[in-house]
């Protein structure tokens, strides 16, 4: 028989592949919105599933039938403000001129950054409008409250759908996922991707292995280049960092955001996660990096898409453990 064929996988787009400062990414580019309300979130993922729904779409040629499409689970408990932020437009680019802490932190917080005895003196109230351009927000996760096993919390900056006063709002209660999005959304998911440590260029490229023949190293390029210039290219696929990239996808589907924990909970936990036990979110299609990771969102910085409520009448509850599969065929198999 042939050999199977396929192309260059590696993609020469994202480069240079070094690996990622954190466990979750850091936005650097937010879209400006009128609404007043915060233009991000985030959420642990938890694995994927499958659901039918009922087509809506226009254009599709399965309107009006129920299809099924693979969904990813992303639990998203509340989070809480850590500081307002207030920047100032410089020469040099945005500068914070002032920050001012949420008055009641929760203790966690200590595990991650050093708390500040005292607040000064200053007040959000005293700061006046000629003296910022813009407001920035530092959030933090509430982990304790899920299955994760931890309570270190992550910290992670997004700006402010919103005046002064909605800020001042914001320091003493919580935000949900329903506050910022809708069924039936866009929105951009940044994350970081599983990790796969230091490989060489055949699972790092998808390049083929050498010939029998071939002298020397099997699992390498061929041919590292032309002899002049006195230099290797870095088109040539070569070993070096696979994974645990930061990756944005952008315009991705929210089909569902759930309160009951039960319409997505597996028997015996959903595998490499467990329970989930806050509000989640049905995100269609897949979603970069490993379960329990944290998934960072935000309002779509492309073209605007209508919102497109979806009438979901099935989601698979069935567990992906194969030992738990087993007895349930059993089970099966002993009632018939």
């Amino acid at each position: 028989m042939p050999n199977t064929r396929h192309p260059r996988m590696g993609s020469l787009q994202f480069w240079p592949r070094r690996r990622a400062k954190k466990a979750y990414a850091k936005v650097r580019t937010f879209t400006k919105i009128n609404k007043t309300i915060p233009v991000g979130f985030a959420g642990y993922k938890v694995g994927m599933t499958h659901v039918s729904y009922i087509d809506n779409k226009k254009s599709s040629p399965t309107k009006g039938e129920e299809v099924s499409v693979p969904v990813t689970i992303i639990e998203c408990p509340p989070i809480k403000i850590y500081s307002v932020r207030f920047y100032k437009k410089t020469s040099y680019g945005l500068k914070v001129v002032n920050e001012f802490l949420a008055p009641n932190l929760d203790k966690e917080l200590s595990r991650k950054v050093t708390l500040p005895k005292e607040n000064k003196k200053e007040k959000i109230e005293d700061i006046k409008a000629e003296e910022y351009d813009e407001i920035n927000v530092l959030l933090y996760t509430k982990p304790k409250t899920t299955n994760l096993g931890k309570k270190k919390p992550e910290i992670f900056e997004i700006p402010l759908g919103g005046d002064l006063e909605y800020a001042k709002s914001l320091l003493e209660k919580e935000i949900d996922i329903e506050d910022v999005f809708n069924n039936g959304s866009y929105t951009d998911i940044h994350g970081i991707t599983k990790g796969h440590g230091f490989t060489g260029p055949i699972k790092r490229f998808g390049i083929s292995l050498k010939g029998h023949k071939s002298e020397k190293k099997r699992r390498s390029a061929g041919n590292l280049g032309a002899f002049t210039p006195r230099k290797v290219s870095w088109r040539v696929p070569q070993h070096g960092q696979h994974g645990y990239h930061k990756r944005t996808e952008y315009n991705k589907l929210i089909l569902k955001i759930g309160e009951n924990p039960e319409d997505v909970n597996q028997k015996g936990g959903i595998k490499r996660y467990g329970l989930v036990k806050n509000k989640y979110m049905l995100i269609k299609g897949s979603v970069s990096g490993p379960s329990k990771r944290l998934i960072i969102f935000s309002n779509t910085i492309r073209d605007k898409k209508a919102e497109q409520p979806m009438d979901i009448k099935y989601i698979s509850k069935e567990s992906k453990q194969w030992n738990l599969q087993f007895i349930q065929w059993l089970e099966k198999k002993g009632n018939q």
